[in-house]
C-alpha cells in the first residue's frame, strides 16, 4: 500500500517538472500519448484550521481544542481516449485510503452512439447530492449534517449512466465492500434527475436518489460532526445499531442557479430494518442554502455544481446554510441537532480557493442542550 501510494505521488512530481508554463491562474497537468490518448493528473490538497467557541453545557472542552492540519492531500492520475474510455486511481494520502479507482466505458465511440457509459471499479454512492459531487467543488468545509449521516461512501461495483441536455439517469450494483476492506454487502441504487434549465448560469435541477443495501455486518451508525472536520466530536450519535437486515436510503435534491445567485437543497432520509425483533430505527434530514458570487460569476454546473471560476483575477461568493438531522426514533436516542453556516469563498483563477466558515450548532440529546460555536479556515490548490 505504501509503494503504491509513493508511486502516485512519484507520477505528480514528475509530471509537474514536466510541465512547462503557464499561468499559475489556470493550471493542468495533461500529457497526450499519440494522437488519441491523454495522460493527466490531479491533486486536492486542502490545509484547515478549526476553532471553537461558546461550548456551553454539556460538552468536553478538551474535545473541542482549536487545530490545525491537512483535512485532504488527494492525488490522482488517469489514462483517457476521448469518447471510448477513461481509466482513472485516486487516492487520499492524509486520510491513506483509496478514493475513485474505475474504468469508464463510453458507448458513443464504442458501439458508435451514445446509449449511456459504464462505470466499472470503486465509485461514490448516489445519495447524497452534496457529497457525490467532487470534494474540491465543496461550497462549505463540510457536508452538512444529513449528508453526512446519510451518505454511504464509495463501494465496488457497476453502474450504467445516461445524460441527455434536460435530464440524467443511472443505475448502480455495488458488491463486495471496498478497497479498505469494509462496507461489506450488496447495494442497488439509482439516481434521476430532471433539468428544464441547463446552460451557464442558467440552471434548474431537480432529482431524486435511493438505495437498498444489505449489509453483512448487520450493524449502522448514524452520526454527524458539527460541520467542522478536524474533530471526532459528534453532538448526534445513535451508536452502533445491530440487527441491521436492510437500509434503506432516499434523497431529494434540488439547485437553481441564475446568474450570480443559487439556491440548492436536500431532504434525505436513511431506514434500518432490523430481525430479531428489534425496533426499526430512521434518521432524516434536510438543509437549504444560498448563494451570491459578489463579483458577479456563477457557479458552475455538469451535473453537480461545481466552483466559480473568475471573469478576472479573483472572484468572492457569500453563502448562507441551514441544515437539520433528527436522529431521535423511538428508543434509540441519537439526538437532534439544527446548524447555522455562513461562509466566504475566495477563488484566485481555477486552482487556488480560501474557505471561511462560522457555524451557529445547537443540538440536543439525551435532554441535554449542546449549542457550541465552530469557526473553520481553508486554504485549497487543486487541478
Amino acid at each position: 500500500m505504501r509503494i503504491q501510494t509513493l508511486l502516485l505521488a512519484s507520477s505528480l512530481l514528475a509530471a509537474a517538472g514536466a510541465t512547462h508554463a503557464a499561468d499559475w491562474r489556470n493550471i493542468s497537468l495533461k500529457t497526450p500519448l499519440g494522437e488519441r490518448h491523454e495522460l493527466a493528473f490531479s491533486a486536492n490538497w486542502a490545509w484547515d484550521h478549526n476553532g471553537f467557541g461558546h461550548l456551553g453545557q454539556g460538552i468536553d472542552a478538551a474535545a473541542f481544542d482549536d487545530d490545525s492540519g491537512f483535512r485532504r492531500r488527494e492525488v490522482g492520475v488517469s489514462l483517457r481516449r476521448k469518447d471510448h474510455y477513461e481509466f482513472g486511481v485516486q487516492r487520499d494520502l492524509e486520510a491513506d485510503t483509496w478514493m475513485d479507482v474505475a474504468l469508464k466505458l463510453d458507448s458513443k465511440g464504442l458501439l458508435g452512439r451514445d446509449v449511456g457509459s459504464l462505470r466499472l471499479g470503486q465509485f461514490k454512492t448516489p445519495v447524497g447530492f452534496d457529497g457525490v459531487g467532487s470534494s474540491r467543488n465543496a461550497p462549505f468545509l463540510e457536508s452538512a449534517l444529513p449528508v453526512q449521516a446519510v451518505y454511504a461512501g464509495r463501494r465496488i461495483g457497476a453502474e450504467w449512466a445516461l445524460q441527455r441536455p434536460a435530464w440524467l439517469a443511472s443505475v448502480a450494483w455495488f458488491d463486495g465492500g471496498d478497497l479498505e476492506g469494509g462496507n461489506e454487502g450488496t447495494t442497488l441504487a439509482a439516481r434521476t434527475a430532471w433539468r428544464p434549465r441547463n446552460a451557464s448560469g442558467d440552471v434548474l435541477h431537480l432529482g431524486v436518489a435511493g438505495s437498498i443495501e444489505r449489509p453483512d455486518s448487520h450493524a449502522l451508525r448514524l452520526r454527524a460532526r458539527p460541520e467542522v472536520g478536524l474533530t471526532d466530536v459528534r453532538l448526534v450519535d445513535t451508536g452502533s445499531l445491530a440487527g441491521v437486515d436492510t437500509i434503506h436510503r432516499l434523497g431529494l435534491e434540488g439547485l437553481w442557479i441564475h446568474g450570480p445567485w443559487s439556491l440548492q437543497g436536500e431532504v434525505l432520509e436513511v431506514r434500518a430494518e432490523r430481525d430479531a425483533g428489534l425496533q426499526d430505527v430512521a434518521g432524516r434530514g434536510g438543509y437549504l442554502f444560498g448563494s451570491w458570487v459578489v463579483s458577479g460569476e456563477s457557479r458552475g454546473y455538469n451535473g453537480h455544481a461545481t466552483n466559480v471560476v473568475p471573469a478576472s483575477t479573483s472572484a468572492l461568493e457569500l453563502l448562507l446554510r441551514y441544515s437539520r438531522l433528527d436522529l431521535d426514533d423511538g428508543a434509540v436516542r441519537g439526538g437532534r441537532q439544527a446548524d447555522w453556516t455562513l461562509g466566504a469563498n475566495w477563488y484566485l483563477g481555477r486552482n487556488f480557493k480560501l474557505q471561511a466558515n462560522y457555524v451557529f450548532a445547537r443540538a440536543r440529546r439525551d435532554g441535554v442542550l449542546r449549542d457550541p460555536e465552530a469557526f473553520g479556515l481553508r486554504a485549497q490548490f487543486h487541478f
